[in-house]
């Protein structure tokens, strides 16, 4: 089965200015035919290293893609590089010549002397049309594979991609298929994961497991390489269902894009619910959340940010007696805070956090990073104490990601 490796070409991509996004439309594309990517870097414009990075990923992958650097001046050395990587000339084509010609006069421009260099071609590879601008594509066969050259901007490179190698590739390549089953996790640190799942995913290296993580959220996402569809679905389950009966309800949803919020909303659509949030440490957070997604007027009532004491008795009626005898960081006013939105807001539910984001604050009982979430419904309360440890961003970030899993799992319970 083919490997490939992906090289971006251009010192503007080793800026922070600049991000490589064609890798991503490449490995798309690849691993729709079945080809792993196994290996990505940048290189900037200097042809000696770009030339010894070249004939080290084909000794690695049977299919290496460079792009970028195909332009028409001094700095674009793609094809320099290439050629000299493959020990072949560049040699110049009075078709590509030509097409380049016909291209500036449809513009009703002159095509200037230093376009001729884009009219160099490898010798022995193919020219790549390119109706989207100056600079052909080329497709060079190797013994094991191919060296692809596209031109940089992602307009130009796509289409090429699409309509000029892949149709390629699929007539040399064996028939190969790559799927993917992704779990989305919450609620338990990537070490404890890893050690739930391991004795499952660590007797196949087929499919491949990998683990990755993101402010509280984990994906478990498991590849299976395999000659055909059926096969890889069949190796997927075999490992994939003993992962999901282990985990439980800490995986959110098997869906790569839906968000925790996605999920809760679809939930509250389920049952005709609606939510409004009172946030004190959280301080909007958790409402930006519930309202990143289309259509979330319909299940999003409201929401109060409460953060002083006088707020949360005026707006949210908590009582005062109540804060002095408990403080604002409290069960008890945590769930003063939920029931005032929701009576205020009419919603089905509600959610309120009160907490210690730091660095100050805090109590013996109560230190830094301690939030207490509150949830309110036709079913009943449900109350929470949680506790996050870092600096005040991470306090907030993950108390709105748990705050929002305790609420997913609320809905479960009573839907």
């Amino acid at each position: 089965m083919a490997n490939a490796e992906i090289i971006a070409v251009g010192s503007e991509l080793l800026t922070p200015q600049r991000i490589d996004t064609n890798s991503l439309t490449l490995t798309e594309a690849l691993n729709n035919l079945g080809v792993e990517v196994v290996g990505k870097q940048v290189v900037g414009d200097d042809r000696i290293r770009l030339t010894e990075a070249i004939r080290e990923s084909l000794k690695r992958a049977e299919i290496v893609i460079l792009s970028g650097g195909l332009g028409p001046t001094e700095d674009d050395i793609t094809r320099d590089a290439a050629a000299q990587a493959l020990g072949r000339r560049l040699v110049f084509s009075p078709e590509q010549e030509a097409i380049l010609a016909a291209y500036f006069q449809r513009l009703n421009r002159t095509m200037a002397e230093n376009n001729r260099r884009q009219a160099h071609l490898i010798e022995g590879a193919e020219a790549l049309a390119n109706p989207n601008g100056t600079a052909p594509g080329q497709f060079f066969r190797t013994g094991a594979g191919a060296l692809i050259l596209l031109p940089g901007p992602p307009r130009e490179l796509k289409p090429m991609m699409e309509n000029e190698v892949v149709p390629r590739l699929r007539k040399m390549l064996p028939r190969q298929v790559i799927r993917v089953r992704t779990f989305r996790i919450t609620g338990i640190g990537e070490s404890d994961l890893d050690r739930m799942i391991a004795p499952i995913y660590t007797r196949y290296e087929n499919p491949a497991t990998t683990i990755l993580f993101a402010s509280g959220d984990l994906f478990v996402h498991l590849r299976a390489r395999c000659d055909s569809e059926q096969e890889a679905e069949a190796l997927l389950k075999e490992v994939g269902d003993p992962i999901a009966e282990k985990l439980g309800d800490l995986v959110y949803t098997q869906n790569p894009a839906e968000s925790l919020e996605g999920v809760i909303g679809r939930l509250l659509q389920d049952q005709k619910a609606t939510i409004a949030t009172a946030e004190s440490c959280t301080g909007g957070l958790i409402a930006a959340r519930l309202t990143n997604l289309p259509g979330s007027s319909k299940r999003y009532i409201g929401g109060y940010i409460t953060y002083s004491e006088k707020q949360k008795q005026e707006v949210l009626g908590v009582p005062a007696e109540l804060l002095a005898q408990y403080s604002a960081v409290s069960r008890q006013v945590a769930v003063a805070m939920a029931e005032g939105a929701r009576k205020q807001s009419g919603a089905t539910y509600a959610l309120s956090t009160t907490g210690y984001a730091g660095p100050e604050g805090g109590t013996e009982q109560d230190p830094v990073g301690t939030v207490y979430v509150g949830i309110v419904g036709p079913h009943g309360t449900t109350i929470e104490r949680i506790k996050h440890g870092g600096d005040r961003e991470r306090v907030r970030t993950y108390s709105t990601q748990s705050a929002l899993n305790i609420l997913r799992k609320t809905l479960i319970n009573h839907r």
